[in-house]
């Protein structure tokens, strides 16, 4: 029996189990067993024919942003519009069959814009280029799901589930489990919070399905059985993402201000390129960066080229980074002005958190 088959087998006796205390065990084991067969579909063997070609997308700018959808709803159209780039385009399914990057300028930030082809139901099992087009998103900073407004909401539905399926976690945090195995001692469980979901016996079935009966597992929020599977598996992907909901030209003002209360969605028209501030103003807050100008001593801001930082990593030391290594070793400090600071200037170490628009100047150490 193929993983595929496996899978479906799986899936349909959690389908058939009522969820109840009695089946929780039984079910926590089935859900392991689903998360380590499609781990197998996510790292194929090599062995067999050759990857698929043109996926694969060399990095560049600050962000890399993924158009996810099915195919026919516009992704070529709004890449066009937006980056200039040819993608192409027609009236009929599956035009896209590669990879097409294309590379914006927004707020003095390079941002990279990947035009996936187009996804299929069914994709997270390997059907057509699905796990090709998936495995390139899971690289992506921001997912933009582009959905058709006149088909019914249950694409968005298939779309998230495929991804889901691949380990992209969408618009979710990571779940607050501290999980350490150890060689002896058996299986040590605590919780800072009120356990609704998991019981000492579940955790011991969902671990045993992965060979671990020594570990310690803290529990700082009430997680259910498949985020403490995604702890133990160690290889999920929290991705931002907002739904571009295309060609609201064919629909009613009464349907578009039904469509403005679905949350991380923006409403637009790509072939009239209706709307595009407010998806580039929101692709800029999912994206979290930071612009920091450099100050050069005894001279006034350059503001026309930004340092763009990542919002997880924009310390003075980051900032030093991203110009030059060589720059810490003689670092001093450096004099700040901004929203960072509480006086302007200010005398800051290299740990410092820098915010948007931040001016910055660099001190070197004398002698």
């Amino acid at each position: 029996m193929g993983v595929l088959e496996k899978i479906d087998e799986i899936q349909a006796e959690i389908n058939r189990t009522q969820k109840n205390k009695a089946t929780a065990h039984h079910l926590g084991t089935l859900k392991a067993k689903l998360a380590k067969l499609r781990r197998e579909l996510l790292t194929p063997t090599t062995s067999g024919g050759g990857g698929g070609t043109g996926f694969d997308v060399a990095k560049t700018g600050v962000a890399r942003v993924g158009f996810v959808g099915f195919p026919s709803v516009g992704k070529s159209s709004l890449m066009s519009k937006l980056t200039g780039t040819h993608s192409e385009v027609g009236a009929y399914e599956f035009t896209t069959l590669t990879t097409v990057p294309g590379v914006i300028q927004y707020k003095g930030a390079k941002v990279q814009i990947l035009d996936l082809p187009g996804i299929i139901e069914g994709a997270k099992d390997g059907k057509g280029r699905g796990r090709q087009v998936i495995a390139v998103a899971r690289t992506c900073s921001l997912i933009f799901i582009v959905l058709d407004v006149l088909k019914p909401l249950t694409h968005k539905r298939i779309i998230e589930r495929e991804l889901e399926g691949f380990g992209i976690r969408l618009n979710k945090q990571p779940p607050n489990i501290i999980y350490r195995k150890k060689e002896k001692g058996g299986i040590s469980m605590s919780a800072t919070v009120t356990m609704t979901h998991l019981d000492l016996d579940t955790v011991k079935s969902i671990l045993a399905e992965y060979r671990v009966h020594n570990a310690d597992i803290r529990f700082n929020c009430d997680a259910t059985e498949d985020e403490l599977i995604d702890i133990i598996e160690g290889n999920r992907i929290y991705t931002p993402c907002v739904y571009i909901l295309n060609k609201i030209d064919q629909i009613s003002i009464e349907e578009l201000d039904i469509i403005y209360k679905i949350p991380h969605a923006v409403p637009i028209s790509a072939h009239h390129g209706w709307n595009f501030d407010d998806m580039l103003a929101k692709m800029w807050d999912y994206l979290n960066l930071v612009r920091v100008y450099t100050r050069p001593k005894g001279q006034a801001p350059d503001y026309s080229a930004p340092v763009v930082l990542k919002g997880t990593a924009c310390t003075v030391e980051d900032f030093c980074n991203n110009i030059h290594k060589s720059i810490l070793d003689n670092f001093s400090h450096a004099l700040v002005w901004g929203k960072s600071v509480k006086h302007a200037p200010q005398k800051v170490g290299k740990d410092h958190v820098l915010m948007d628009e931040d001016v910055v100047s660099i001190v070197k150490r004398v002698g």
